[in-house]
């Protein structure tokens, strides 16, 4: 698998990583056996790049990737995230990038993955309450001591991201974006060009729906927190799935299927963009990696952009409450 650099001097990164999250926890029931096969599926096929935060699964998704890769430390690039504060359940308590919760946070989650650094340490959102520049200054000090390597930030405006890299240059930054997400190209995927940074897309398969795989609602397993996101309830579910309908048109008059389209679309979109979908099926996992091998002709790129110009999905990306902490 090709890799691309982390940021300006981090290191050789795969040109698509592995977003870990629902192997813990939010899109149904898991099984922590089949998260280590895909892991040590993914390493075999060259990918190095693995995402996990300390509140996916209140810790617990730190603990399977720190367990799957105990004994290949060395062939990882892991990336974790903090200031998404959980509570007694799973509760969740609000946001925090106070200097000592982060310093709290870092330590904790070295435990549970077992290792001596992180080599790419987020902060999950933003904490309107404490300055960038106070949050950055505590992760830079984690650097100093050698507990983390790279710093990023998730789901962060621009000008937030021009001071925190003011304070310690920042690697990445983690935001949702894909063929129904695409806020990004507004402004931060200039912003990464000018200053270094790499862009992390998560769910650049828009949760699922861009395989085509999810047809009506009860395709979810009932504890699925998709049920309960915007763009899988009642019309919004219809339309969304009208654009997925036509996407699928295009991928199989290209030989490859929806996700693999989806994705060689966001590979297409910039070098410095990662995707990192996520899986918890090997089949999956290597249908995904593959689609990093299409090169897409500017026909097809326009042909997609016809379909799902921005703002072309129905319904926003959270529900309320999600989109209030992201920091715009």
């Amino acid at each position: 698998m090709k890799t691309t650099p982390l940021g300006r001097s981090g290191p050789e990164i795969s040109v698509q990583g592995l977003g870990c999250m629902g192997m813990s926890e939010f899109y149904g029931q898991t099984e922590e056996a089949r998260g280590v096969r895909v892991i040590h599926r993914a390493l075999a096929l060259g990918l190095n790049f693995f995402d996990t935060a300390d509140m996916y699964g209140s810790g617990a998704n730190e603990s399977l990737v720190g367990r799957a890769l105990a004994d290949r430390r060395d062939q990882a690039v892991i990336a974790t995230k903090f200031a998404i504060v959980r509570g007694e359940g799973g509760s969740f308590q609000g946001l925090s990038g106070d200097p000592a919760y982060v310093k709290r946070a870092c330590e904790a989650s070295l435990q549970r993955l077992g290792v001596d650094h992180i080599d790419l340490y987020y902060q999950h959102r933003v904490d309107p309450r404490t300055p960038i520049e106070d949050t950055v200054g505590a992760m830079a000090e984690l650097v100093k001591e050698g507990k983390v390597r790279s710093l990023g930030l998730s789901e962060a405006a621009p000008e937030t991201i021009r001071r925190a890299h003011a304070v310690h240059p920042i690697s990445a930054l983690q935001t949702e974006y894909s063929l129904w997400s695409r806020d990004p190209e507004a402004e931060l995927l200039d912003l990464c060009a000018e200053l270094g940074i790499t862009f992390v897309a998560y769910s650049p398969l828009g949760r699922g729906f861009l395989s085509g795989a999810i047809r009506t609602i009860d395709d979810l397993d009932p504890t699925d927190y998709r049920r309960y996101t915007p763009r899988f309830q009642g019309d919004n579910f219809a339309r969304n799935l009208e654009l997925v309908d036509r996407v699928a048109e295009l991928a199989q008059a290209r030989g490859c299927t929806p996700a693999q389209l989806a994705l060689a679309w966001t590979h297409a979109r910039h070098p410095h963009v990662v995707p990192i979908p996520g899986t918890t099926k090997v089949h999956r996992l290597e249908e995904n990696l593959a689609a990093a091998d299409i090169a897409l002709t500017q026909a097809e790129l326009d042909a997609l952009d016809a379909i799902l110009p921005p703002d072309a999905a129905a319904g926003t990306r959270y529900p309320a409450s999600g989109m209030a902490i992201v920091n715009g």
